[in-house]
């Protein structure tokens, strides 16, 4: 499905509150990676916040699992106010021009988050500028040190509260030296800082962080949507799953060199998810074939231990998965990094209203085709 979607300022946005229907199944938040992108996703919590539904199970790479740790890691009542923040504290304000050079303020801002960091955030390595070669280990072979974000995580994030497991979080991590993808979640194991920041360890502007002896670095450069970490979790639930989208699977015919990176980038970190819907859906559409078969079976011949195997690879379980695509930004290269205060502003009000009509929607209401198992329903905003 396709939506046009208009925008409000978050401040306007919080005096709407609505109470919506109780959802059929757990409610799943996917995050992606993205950076200053990552404002649209707290303009997602927003609505939902604000609708009174509250998500179960929030997964996140990079800036998701970030946003995804300021949302878990606090009671209901101070959620909103942790986003903000965070959000606040990475703001940025450039160079103010009267229109006479045009894209001078946001080339002004650009560079100074390039050599000077963003104090909440990140902050630059001189050292590393004695020479590329230079072997200084894992931890540190990075442009820029991380150790700020530590100390915002720690005063934003009760690690004690999100080790009670109210809410479920589960971050990705790609292992530096096997390759492999890796989930760390509270539902396993207790978390810290420390699992938030490898998951948003981008080499190589940030260096990778141990974990359990191990070198992991973002979880965005294996799977930017970590959709199957929900479809292939044991045991199974059937789940209402909001999947925030970052980048865009769709964009124009590119005619320049910038555009050409623009839409590189796009594609390099959206492309996963359509795949793993496709391969997820066969799946499960599988799960419930044998599920139907099963009802055809001799009643003698169920209670045999080859059959009840057989059959334990069959599921009732269905997943609706909700695709709420951030706006388009053409051509513009350097958008991961646009912390600006009217970037943020406008991707957090982008955030929330596209959801806010999705909730008015309710699509997952309709009754799912039984053999499927898996319905997906998309929102796409217009370019922004």
């Amino acid at each position: 499905m396709s939506t046009r979607m208009r925008t409000t300022s978050p401040e306007a946005a919080s005096d709407h509150t609505s109470a919506c229907a109780p959802m059929p199944g757990q409610v799943v938040l996917v995050l992606q990676g993205g950076g200053a992108l990552g404002a649209y996703q707290a303009g997602v919590y927003q609505a939902l916040h604000d609708a009174r539904i509250e998500p179960d199970w929030i997964i996140g790479t990079s800036i998701g699992a970030i946003n995804g740790a300021l949302i878990a890691g606090n009671p209901f009542e101070d959620r909103l106010t942790r986003l903000r923040q965070f959000w606040d504290g990475v703001s940025q304000r450039g160079i103010s021009t009267p229109g006479w050079l045009p894209g001078f303020e946001n080339w002004s801002r650009d560079l100074a988050i390039v050599t000077q960091g963003i104090a909440s955030f990140f902050t630059p390595r001189l050292d590393v500028w004695a020479g590329l070669h230079q072997r200084v280990g894992v931890e540190h072979a990075a442009f820029y040190s991380t150790a700020p974000l530590r100390e915002t995580l720690t005063s934003l994030v009760d690690f004690t509260y999100l080790n009670e497991r109210k809410t479920r979080l589960t971050v990705g991590a790609v292992n530096v030296c096997s390759g492999r993808m890796h989930y760390f979640t509270n539902r396993d194991a207790p978390m810290d800082p420390e699992h938030v920041m490898a998951s948003a360890a981008f080499p190589p502007g940030f260096p990778s962080v141990r974990l359990e002896g191990e070198p992991y670095w973002d979880g965005g450069i294996y799977s930017n949507t970590p959709l199957e970490a929900v479809l292939d979790d044991k045991p199974r639930r059937s789940s209402i799953i909001f999947a925030v989208q970052l980048w865009s699977t769709d964009g124009p015919e590119p005619d320049s060199i910038w555009q050409v990176l623009s839409r590189q980038r796009d594609i390099q970190y959206a492309s996963r998810s359509e795949s793993h819907l496709a391969r997820q859906k066969q799946i499960h559409r599988l799960r419930h074939v044998i599920r139907e078969l099963g009802r055809h079976v001799p009643q003698e011949q169920l209670e045999s231990p080859e059959v009840k195997e057989l059959l334990g690879w069959g599921c009732n379980t269905t997943m609706q998965v909700v695709e709420l695509d951030a706006p388009r930004s053409d051509g513009d290269l350097n958008r991961d990094i646009d912390f600006s205060a009217s970037g943020i502003e406008r991707r957090w009000s982008a955030g929330y209203e596209d959801t806010k009509q999705m909730l008015e929607l309710a699509p997952w209401q309709e009754e799912p085709d039984p053999m499927e198992g898996i319905s997906v329903y998309r929102a796409s905003a217009a370019v922004r």
